[in-house]
């Protein structure tokens, strides 16, 4: 019989398999894939950097409807595509016993150098597609950057933001991150200061 791992699976089928493993598995076209931290885990770094923007979130949209959630509730991209973004806000109805999220506004990708060119590139291509996001954002760990896709009717526009102070508003979502918030506690590589 063929290794489970390797034929392709529906979504449905993909949920059944992946309740059954040890570790986080993305289902890319039809194929579970092992999720990349599922390999090492995440730097710190990343693990700061993400739970800053869950806590930041988390305590703004306290009673509006969405909330933040973290990489174990998958976002189909696709009829056979299954991501697992870092942070995601929902802002639909609160489903029991689901594994995904039905109405995202925000998907959240801390980058890191293994993940980089799929997170920028495949992924990015992905997320614009979905119909009830807002907007992608792209969180680097080794210096302080973001890159924030805001959609605006058909069109997709980007902004950078590296300063410091730098404010991210995120109004479709009633939220806002601030650079200091996103990178409290995060160590950049030597020789790259924060800008």
């Amino acid at each position: 019989m063929a290794d489970p791992a390797r034929r392709r699976m529906t979504p449905e089928e993909f949920f059944e398999w992946q309740s059954a493993q040890d570790g986080l598995y993305e289902l890319v076209d039809g194929v579970p894939v092992p999720h990349v931290k599922m390999m090492t885990g995440a730097s710190v770094q990343h693990d700061r950097a993400t739970v800053n923007i869950i806590v930041s979130l988390g305590v703004q949209l306290r009673g509006s409807g969405c909330r933040p959630t973290t990489d174990d509730v998958a976002l189909r991209t696709s009829i056979a595509t299954i991501r697992r973004p870092d942070v995601t806000v929902e802002c639909g109805e609160l489903i029991r016993d689901t594994y995904e999220n039905r109405s995202p506004r925000l998907v959240v990708e801390v980058l890191s150098p293994s993940t980089t060119n799929i997170d920028r590139f495949r992924k990015l291509d992905e997320y614009r597609r979905h119909p009830t996001l807002a907007y992608i954002l792209l969180v680097e760990t080794r210096f302080s950057s973001t890159v924030l896709y805001r959609r605006e009717g058909e069109a997709w526009l980007e902004e950078s933001f590296e300063a410091p102070d730098a404010v991210i508003d995120l109004p479709a979502i009633g939220a806002r991150l601030t650079l200091a918030d996103i990178y409290e506690d995060v160590v950049f590589e030597p020789g790259r200061p924060a800008r």
